[in-house]
């Protein structure tokens, strides 16, 4: 059912002005007979149109951001309504995620106008938040990024309100110290387990600040190789301290997974650690972005770098990487074209990031990769080197004789 809640007055659908596109236009009008409907409620309004769906987990951990941001906006009387349009499987999956939404929704059973919506604004994945001015007019196609990055303050999500707030983030990271950035919380020191530190003891200093929470699988595997390259590191002397910024939902959270790390947290205050996650446009966990020692970001792909060189990232700076990237362009050399994995089916071709070897996830390992990897470029397999690194060239090459094909090139990757 779509639901208006302030109002409870009939629908006169030559009033709604707000929304000009016919198809939406058309399910605001064409709802239970029962539904009183006040023009007023959306005329003159920005909508975002928020297409979402409970089985897809971005979808659901992205619509609590959505409600705050609502919430907030109702708060300040800002002209804005969301409306719903769900891609669940059935209507009792749409039922269960659209009570915790209080906006108004396309009818669950309304599959032509949920299709249309989705062929005019070509909606290619979810979640999805399409920003459409009070004319109807499209402002903003990249909605749930926006959100993630300036939330509130992206209202009224014009062009002119993204570059505002785009160059007041180029001033703030001109003017950004590590000192600055560990202070967001409100406190002026981090902690060690008993021990309280200050800020000011890590400047000149490399850091990672990692984002990570115990409830996050990823997390915790990763934990433990950043472990290992940490405690490497610390044994070689080296210039490179970690400070934890906990994603965790409670403090019982945050203190379990400190516990086994040997490394500095800030005091966990969830407000603090989700403004920190804004600044530096954080979407996913876990994530270990690298400072460096004049206080200025160097990479926030530090997970991606201990994946692929581990500590011989260290320091993560662009002269290092680029070493470290020509080193595995020879090493590259020493790989078979092509081998059989006991993971797939298919024949598994070399290739560098130049020649299809962009960023992906590991099927064999699970971990992030980058550049030189081993795929199926049809069915989207693809693994790091080394961890096709123990099958022998003659054992490739008669698996690849007996298969006696090769995935097609023609697929795009997934």
């Amino acid at each position: 059912m779509f639901r208006i809640h302030e109002s409870e007055t009939s629908c006169n659908c030559h009033l709604i002005k707000s929304v000009s596109h016919s198809i939406l236009y058309d399910t605001i009008c064409e709802i239970n007979a029962d539904l009183q409907v006040n023009p007023k409620d959306i005329e003159g309004k920005t909508i975002g149109l928020y297409f979402a769906a409970n089985w897809f987990q971005r979808c659901v951990s992205f619509t609590p951001l959505l409600v705050s941001v609502y919430h907030k906006l109702m708060e300040q009387e800002l002209p804005f309504e969301i409306v719903f349009v769900s891609s669940d499987e059935n209507q009792s999956s749409f039922e269960q995620f659209y009570s915790s939404m209080p906006w108004p929704a396309v009818p669950f059973g309304d599959v032509n106008s949920k299709r249309s919506l989705s062929h005019k604004f070509q909606i290619e994945g979810i979640p999805a938040l399409i920003i459409l001015e009070p004319g109807g007019g499209l402002i903003q196609t990249e909605g749930v990024e926006i959100l993630h990055r300036h939330g509130l303050q992206a209202f009224p999500f014009t062009s002119e309100r993204i570059a505002e707030l785009e160059a007041e983030e180029k001033r703030k990271y001109a003017s950004q110290t590590l000192e600055k950035l560990l202070a967001i919380s409100g406190k002026d020191h981090m902690i060690k387990h008993n021990d309280q530190v200050t800020f000011s003891s890590l400047v000149g200093t490399t850091v990672g600040l990692y984002f990570a929470a115990q409830w996050c699988p990823p997390c915790l595997k990763f934990s433990s190789r950043l472990i290992s390259v940490y405690n490497h590191l610390q044994e070689r002397r080296e210039e490179f301290e970690v400070v934890f910024v906990s994603m965790d939902r409670d403090e019982a959270g945050f203190s379990r997974y400190f516990s086994g790390m040997p490394w500095f947290a800030l005091p966990y205050d969830e407000e603090s650690s989700k403004a920190l996650a804004r600044y530096f446009d954080i979407q996913e966990i876990p994530m270990l972005v690298i400072i460096g020692p004049d206080g200025k970001t160097v990479t926030k792909e530090g997970r991606n770098l201990i994946n692929l060189h581990m500590e011989m990232a260290y320091p993560f700076t662009e002269a290092r990487i680029r070493l470290l990237q020509e080193k595995m362009d020879e090493e590259a050399k020493q790989y078979p074209s092509s081998f059989k994995h006991e993971g797939h089916r298919h024949v598994l071709n070399l290739v560098s990031e130049k020649s299809g070897g962009g960023p992906f996830i590991c099927c064999a390992c699970d971990e992030q990769g980058l550049g030189w990897a081993y795929q199926c470029l049809a069915c989207g397999y693809e693994i790091h080197l080394k961890c096709g690194r123990e099958v022998k060239t003659q054992e490739t090459d008669r698996q690849a004789d007996a298969d006696g094909s090769s995935c097609s090139l023609g697929a795009g990757r997934q």
